[in-house]
């Protein structure tokens, strides 16, 4: 079986899964995909189970970048990769774009189901396609229309579901990740012009992205923050603040950079296929850890938001997707022929 090119690297830690075959290398890195992304959503969740923690999500946010700033920062100067290529007030815009990517989601765990906030994230298409129809006068495809309205549908009553079933339910975190979904929506698009522009490395943008958003969040804090009463409430509850926080930072960064591997040996296609279904299982082990109300409402409207995800995945490959249903259906016929030949020919004997 081929391996990846000799001089391609396949870094995990301090091992390089470029030795494995291809096989081997998808199974590799899907599991440690993942496992390390489920452990992020299941620590993200149970951090925010402690009471008044839901105050100093900011702050939460802050130590994110911080440790995400020096996991790359060390990371660069193992790998002697210190040189940065991209403009610094290009990474001024990046860098807010992911503060709102990851604090705006953040700040909405508190007033939402955990799965709800989930389903959102997988619906980054909605914000592509009307910011596309209205700033670019884009036109799309029917796939892509399709998976639009099968995303907006399930979210509606998926949505719809939590209200129902949480008498508590505030209309202000569906604000805050729809906040978060647009943001994420322009970073990807950014990010992949900026890194392909300028040849930058993921290293490079992850550490200045999150290093510029620590700027950022922090001089928030200092100003519309509680920097104190949050540093005093984390210090009473060491392990499961600062402990939790260390081990989710680190599975995260972890998962974003396997993910950058799938997708470069395995492709796009694939890459979201896995972690559309690490998602799925993510708001299952939600429902099984953490107690909460469940209607067959989620059920159904969250299969909606699946085709949608499929139907965006057909749109940017449907091509390919056609030529193999062609192959398939010919083939079939084919044999199908062929046995109707061999049987007309027996029975003439």
């Amino acid at each position: 079986m081929s391996r990846p090119k000799e001089n391609e690297r396949v870094n995990f830690f301090c091992f390089n899964l470029a030795i494995l075959d291809r096989k081997s290398l998808f199974i590799a890195l899907t599991l440690i995909t993942l496992i390390f992304f489920l452990l992020y959503g299941y620590l993200l969740e149970l951090v925010f189970r402690l009471p008044g923690f839901e105050e100093f999500s900011w702050f939460f946010t802050l130590i994110q970048f911080s440790l995400y700033s020096v996991f790359a920062l060390g990371e660069s100067v193992l790998r002697n990769d210190m040189h940065r290529k991209i403009p610094f007030k290009n990474y001024l815009l990046l860098g807010f774009l992911t503060v709102a990517t990851m604090g705006l989601s953040n700040a909405s765990v508190p007033f939402l189901n955990y799965p709800t906030q989930v389903m959102f994230k997988c619906c980054k298409l909605i914000p592509v396609l009307i910011g596309g129809i209205v700033i670019q006068n884009k036109r799309f495809n029917k796939y892509d229309v399709s998976a639009s309205i099968a995303m907006s549908m399930g979210l509606i009553f998926f949505t719809l579901a939590d209200v129902k079933v949480r008498p508590n339910f505030n209309f202000y975190g569906v604000l805050l990740i729809s906040g978060a979904l647009c943001a994420d929506a322009a970073i990807g698009n950014v990010q992949e012009k900026q890194m392909k522009g300028h040849n930058a490395s993921n290293i490079e943008v992850v550490l200045y992205s999150y290093s510029i958003g620590f700027v950022y969040i922090l001089i928030g804090q200092i100003f519309f923050g509680n920097i104190i009463g949050a540093l005093k409430f984390w210090f009473q509850h060491p392990i499961e603040t600062f402990g939790y926080t260390l081990i989710l930072s680190l599975s995260g960064y972890a998962g974003i950079n396997i993910v950058l591997h799938l997708v470069k040996q395995f492709g796009a296609l694939l890459a979201v296929t896995i972690t559309t279904c690490r998602k799925a299982v993510t708001i299952i082990l939600s429902f099984i850890f953490f107690a909460k109300p469940f209607t067959y409402q989620y059920l159904w409207s969250g299969l909606l938001v699946l085709i949608g995800i499929y139907l965006n995945l057909l749109s940017k490959n449907h091509q390919q997707f056609e030529e193999k249903l062609k192959s398939y259906y010919y083939h079939y016929f084919k044999k199908q022929k062929n046995l109707q030949k061999f049987e007309s020919a027996d029975s003439m004997v």
